[in-house]
């Protein structure tokens, strides 16, 4: 986030926030925060707990409001004083003149993040409380405020809020317009995600292979080195609501960074091998097979993929669907190997391989189904 120059045309001075969270991941600290400069904290049910718990002063929102939470919490936030403190203009004597006549207070800064629908699924939840967890009053507030970026800090993700804090000590509790402006960014970008997991988990259950509309939408996992060519950028992104075992979610134990071209090969070389219940090793380049074969066992599976063709199999991305183990590592360090994909890489066999320590390997913990 860039650091603003503070001044009277792009600072908002934050007096109060409203926090509401699931994940509460660093919450405390970052109230504390907030109250050390004097803000007025709103919240809701459980956040409000945690936070008063820890002794932080907490308002809640039915109190805020005049309102109580009703229908088992799906309606709490959704009332003109919680929205109208977010989407008011400030700048607007008509805007302002509506808060007076309807005694809202303006809300500076909005911490939400939502209900965990993805991990409600994958946690194989059944229909009703997978919508149950479906979030209304949250991307909400969190449209409204980001919608009004100009007036309001919109804060959805907990890595943010170090870099808030520190912008805000160096600033006297402001937050300018730059940071504003990457946080209401970060929130249409979560709240999108967000509806295209709901929206993808509702076309399984509907059964509706192709939908009217679709989207796709993932959370960045890494940078790669670059891209198809050298002089191209490249990133990976994950979608939230599978977890299938493979290249993208493998866990790198060493090597250099991965290159876009890296990544597609061995993602094609796992797939390949993932298709034998014997074990397997597939040797791949440039998106081409150079050697695939199976045994019955990994080394005799990889002497056999070898012999295919020794030549193009050199630099080649490795992969098989078996544990990697020591004697079968000592084997593929001797030739020149970019990558190795493996459910499972052994401890002896990862000493082996860090004397060869610009391969990358990738361990995905799984084969997939």
């Amino acid at each position: 986030m860039t650091k603003d120059i503070i001044n009277a045309s792009n600072a908002i001075k934050i007096e109060r926030a409203l926090i509401s969270v699931s994940d509460k991941t660093g919450i405390i600290d970052f109230a504390k925060k907030l109250a050390s400069f004097g803000i007025e904290i709103l919240s809701t049910g459980g956040t409000a707990k945690v936070l008063q718990d820890a002794g932080i002063s907490v308002k809640e929102v039915s109190e805020h409001t005049g309102f109580p939470e009703i229908m088992e919490g799906r309606v709490k936030t959704l009332h003109p004083k919680i929205h109208g403190g977010l989407l008011a203009k400030r700048d607007k004597d008509n805007h302002v003149q509506a808060m007076k006549d309807n005694d809202i207070n303006p809300i500076d800064m909005l911490v939400v993040n939502l209900y965990p629908f993805v991990k409600t699924v994958q946690n194989d939840a059944d229909f009703d409380t997978c919508i149950e967890n479906i979030d209304i009053g949250g991307p909400a507030m969190i449209r409204a405020a980001a919608k009004n970026h100009n007036h309001v800090a919109v804060i959805t993700d907990p890595q943010d809020y170090e870099k808030i804090i520190d912008s805000m000590e160096e600033t006297d509790g402001h937050i300018g317009t730059n940071i504003r402006k990457t946080l209401a960014l970060t929130a249409f970008s979560m709240t999108a995600t967000y509806d295209s997991s709901i929206s993808s988990w509702l076309a399984d259950q509907a059964q509706e292979a192709i939908t009217r509309r679709t989207s796709f939408s993932g959370t960045l996992k890494q940078k790669l080195r670059y891209g198809e060519n050298p002089h191209q950028s490249a990133a990976l992104y994950l979608t939230d609501h599978s977890v299938r075992p493979g290249a993208a979610r493998a866990i790198q134990k060493q090597g250099k960074e991965l290159s876009y071209n890296n990544l597609n090969d061995t993602d094609a070389a796992f797939e390949l091998v993932s298709e034998f219940e014997k074990p397997a090793i597939a040797i791949i380049k440039h998106a081409n097979p150079c050697g695939v074969a199976t045994a019955k066992d990994p080394l005799d599976a990889y002497n056999r993929a070898l012999m295919c063709d020794q030549t193009s199999a050199f630099g080649g991305i490795i992969a098989l669907n078996r544990p990697l183990t020591a004697n079968l590592a000592t084997l593929i360090t001797e030739r020149f190997v970019e990558v190795i994909i493996a459910p499972e890489i052994k401890a002896e066999a990862l000493e082996v391989l860090q004397k060869k320590n610009k391969i990358r390997v990738l361990e995905t913990g799984a084969m997939p189904d």
